[in-house]
């Protein structure tokens, strides 16, 4: 026999993909608010790097071609600073305590639950680099593209962030573990110590060149010192924005292949 629903029992109803979005970026910013120690090294490490690879190689810097050693570095101290900065963790506990089963259960978009995540580190990133910016300021580092290149600047540098926090979020839907949600920041090592840190790609040889090649932050390092340096560069920003989108395309595959694997066995 059915049993009808009383009448006045109210249902859930899917809220739209939009105000799920929101609702999960603004309780992932609400928790990074809350937890500033989890964001705060972001911003420590680049400005620590960006101060001692300036003070100790910027003597060198005309051997190897580099009029203005501070400029060349700026970009490095963001991609530092935009990398890894994210709410894996913050998702790693939610998987740990259940709080993401009870949110699939719920009339709530999939995509939203990650999407939402992206946009709030994508506001966290804008926010973490503008210091670094205004440190790069304050030392006459300038634009040669004026506003409209910092704003690209800005958004590059965001993206790139957002493709490589793929690989965070895909780790933990895959393991739930907090270490090795903790440890996914080493991924990123090798891009960035094998690449043109230092000097420019045509200073590099042996081994360290042939990786060079093929590490897609030499490109979008390329990409950002061309918008302080060089002017609008299609086919230097063509490549960066290139290399995110192949990072961007491997990371998220890895990403909804893990959200499908956790969406399975919940």
């Amino acid at each position: 026999m059915t049993v009808a629903a009383p009448a006045h029992a109210t249902l859930a109803r899917p809220a739209g993909f939009g105000r799920d979005l929101f609702s999960v970026a603004g309780r992932a910013l609400r928790g990074a608010v809350r937890e500033p120690e989890a964001v705060i090294p972001a911003l420590i490490i680049p400005i620590f790097f960006f101060a001692v690879n300036v003070g100790s190689l910027q003597e060198i810097a005309p051997a190897v071609g580099i009029d203005d050693y501070r400029a060349f570095q700026l970009p490095v101290a963001i991609i530092f600073a935009v990398t890894g900065v994210n709410r894996a963790q913050a998702l790693q506990q939610d998987i740990a305590g259940g709080y993401f089963d009870r949110l699939l259960m719920a009339p709530v978009a999939r995509s939203a639950l990650l999407l939402g995540l992206l946009v709030a580190d994508f506001v966290l990133v804008v926010a973490l680099s503008i210091p670094v910016l205004l440190l790069g300021a304050l030392l006459g580092i300038g634009y040669v593209t004026g506003p409209i290149g910092l704003v690209v600047f800005l958004l590059l540098a965001g993206a790139w962030g957002l493709a490589f926090n793929g690989f965070a979020y895909a780790i933990a839907l895959r393991t739930g573990s907090a270490g090795a949600v903790g440890a996914s920041f080493v991924l990123f090592f090798p891009f960035a110590f094998l690449t043109t840190t230092f000097v420019p790609e045509d200073a590099l040889t042996g081994w360290l060149a042939t990786v060079a090649v093929y590490n897609p932050v030499t490109y979008v390092l390329a990409a950002l010192r061309s918008l302080i340096s060089e002017g609008w560069d299609p086919v230097a920003l063509g490549a960066g924005a290139l290399a995110v989108l192949v990072v961007a395309a491997v990371s998220f595959t890895l990403c909804i292949l893990a959200m499908r694997g956790r969406i399975s066995r919940g």
